[in-house]
């Protein structure tokens, strides 16, 4: 009877808990904690705070049963280390443990309940590597739960005295805890990844419309800023695509274009405060002006109420800015702010590239090429940072890698046949091969291992999905990085070529609804990949997918000699 009350109250508690945390989960301050890439030691405090109130919390609203307190203190503790590391596990730990001490210091549980919140959170930093942003996280965040609750029930054997109490103790509470606080742990986990989700979608969006935006803008780019028809092209072709208020396109010391609301007076000199102005030009930051005031115009009437400013760059030097205005004042958010940033990057590196005749080519129609191949999006600006940092450091290498980069687009974006050799595909990987390892450096190793009198011929674009797998979920997760092979060998039905990588293993279940086709609809590359495999050669050619001994995952297909079918003629007779 008194087990049922537990579970009762426990699970009112809570319920309150996870109703706090959907509520946190929605606030932009706890996404930009828990989304925050730089991991800056004062945003480790803040979350280590933030999840240590939550234990507290769910302390005070505990059961007392036989002197002790039934709670759900791990929901907190244990999110914390799962998405903010060992650091944010172990600090919201020792502060809620702490804390429980405290409050009970004479207490036969106090000094167990301390240390087993201790330890769940430094399991919960522990599974980070496992469990932050993997498919299902919060299946495999329940049962690491369930792991670190069992933990806590022997730590209270072990520590608590008298050990007749304990166990009386452990009987009542043991059920209820370890059944429902991980439940508790996996709805949180649910709504932080939630976060991770809309982001991506945000980014996804915002990626698309800066590439349409790109697309539509870069005959008007090829000639700089000196052509003030084009830039005010350039301002239109942004005014009507992102659905804001006004764009302003400007050098270090005027407009040179103006569209949308205001038109009539923001033209010539510069109609944004002179200090908020040079801020943007001097320091090369993204700036956001929230209210009217801070715009500074002059005109009466003016309806722009706020604004984001983005510095434009070429060759180290800011050259101008790119204005996003809206009607209404705070009305500058998190979307805006990134489609600023996208395309003053983008643009930045073209007016550097101005001069390169294929530059039309790596952005013209990019958005329908990404969708078609499965290249990732954020690859492109990716590339055209990594090889702006070179611009000054490394010109020769800057100068390669516009080379591959150029290979890479012109190859992904012109594909006038649907079949290639194998050593035109290997070309096409080795341009994107060489971006990447611009990027990552000493990390990423890459081994191609094919004979000479080994060649076939395949379908355009199907080895990137898989190696870019492989860079992605293999060997940048490690940190000392790890190899990727790149395979092919004669058959007895025809080439057999094999993509390998060391360091993380794809995990057992994911293959398990590979083989049965029930893949998620984000893993896209190796459905998409297997899905034409098939099609094009029969149900007997698709991918197969090994774990490698000492950690890896192992990706082969075999390419026939000649195939039937729709593809036949143009496979057995148009490439060779």
């Amino acid at each position: 009877m008194i087990t049922f009350y537990v579970i009762k109250e426990l699970l009112t508690n809570m319920s309150i808990i996870i109703m706090i945390a959907y509520l946190l989960s929605k606030t932009t301050i706890f996404k930009n904690l828990v989304t925050g890439r730089n991991n800056h030691f004062i945003q480790k405090l803040f979350l280590i705070l933030i999840f240590a109130l939550i234990g507290i919390f769910a302390t005070y609203v505990g059961i007392p049963v036989k002197g002790a307190i039934a709670n759900s203190r791990i929901i907190g503790v244990m999110v914390g280390g799962i998405y903010g590391g060992p650091l944010v596990g172990i600090g919201a730990g020792l502060i809620a443990g702490f804390h429980r001490w405290a409050i009970d210091i004479h207490g036969f549980t106090a000094g167990a309940c301390a240390v087993s919140t201790v330890v769940e959170g430094a399991i919960g930093g522990l599974a980070t590597r496992f469990l932050k942003n993997r498919p299902h996280a919060w299946v495999h965040a329940f049962i690491a739960a369930m792991f670190a609750e069992l933990l806590q029930m022997a730590i209270i054997l072990t520590m608590a005295k008298p050990f007749v109490h304990a166990l009386e103790l452990v009987k009542i509470i043991w059920v209820p805890m370890v059944l429902l606080n991980p439940i508790g742990v996996a709805f949180f986990i649910g709504f932080i990844d939630g976060i991770y989700k809309e982001q991506e979608n945000e980014a996804a969006l915002q990626t698309k419309l800066a590439l349409d935006i790109t697309d539509r803008c870069l005959n008007y780019l090829q000639k700089g800023l000196t052509n003030k028809e084009n830039i005010e092209q350039v301002a239109q072709v942004i005014l009507d695509m992102s659905g804001v208020s006004a764009v302003s396109i400007t050098d270090r010391q005027q407009i040179l274009a103006h569209k949308g609301v205001g038109s009539d007076h923001h033209q010539g000199n510069l109609s944004i405060r002179p200090d908020v102005f040079q801020k943007a030009i001097g320091n090369g930051e993204i700036i956001v002006v929230n209210e009217q005031a801070e715009i500074g115009c002059c005109h009466r009437g003016c309806k722009l109420r706020s604004a984001v400013i983005a510095p434009l760059w070429k060759n180290a030097e800011i050259i101008g800015t790119i204005q996003i205005y809206l009607a209404r004042e705070n009305g500058i958010s998190n979307v805006h702010i990134s489609l600023a940033r996208g395309l003053a990057r983008i643009f930045s590196t073209q007016l550097e590239l101005a001069d390169i005749e294929y530059q039309k080519k790596l952005c013209h129609r990019a958005e329908l090429k990404a969708l078609q191949s499965q290249v990732n999006p954020h690859f492109l600006f990716n590339s055209l940072n990594t090889i702006s940092s070179f611009c000054l450091t490394k010109p020769e290498r800057a100068k390669k890698l516009l080379l591959n980069l150029g290979t890479y687009f012109r190859n992904t974006l012109l594909h006038n046949d649907n079949f290639v050799s194998l050593a035109d595909e290997l070309q096409q990987i080795g341009a994107y091969l060489e971006l990447e390892k611009a990027r990552f450096e000493d990390k990423l190793q890459i081994i191609i291992d094919i004979p000479q009198d080994v060649d076939c011929i395949l379908p355009q674009f199907i080895l990137q999905p898989l190696v870019e797998n492989a860079i992605k979920h293999g060997v940048l997760p490690m940190e000392t990085g790890g190899i990727v092979y790149i395979k092919a060998a004669k058959a007895a039905e025809g080439t057999e070529i094999q993509i390998e990588n060391t360091g993380v293993s794809i995990d057992e279940m994911t293959v398990q609804k590979f083989c049965s086709d029930s893949l998620p609809k984000d893993c896209i590359g190796l459905t998409n990949v297997n899905q034409r495999l098939k099609s094009i050669y029969g149900p007997q050619y698709g991918l197969t997918i090994k774990i490698r001994q000492n950690g890896g995952t192992i990706v082969s297909f075999t390419i026939p000699e000649r195939v039937e079918g729709d593809f036949a003629n143009e496979y057995n007779t148009g490439s060779r």
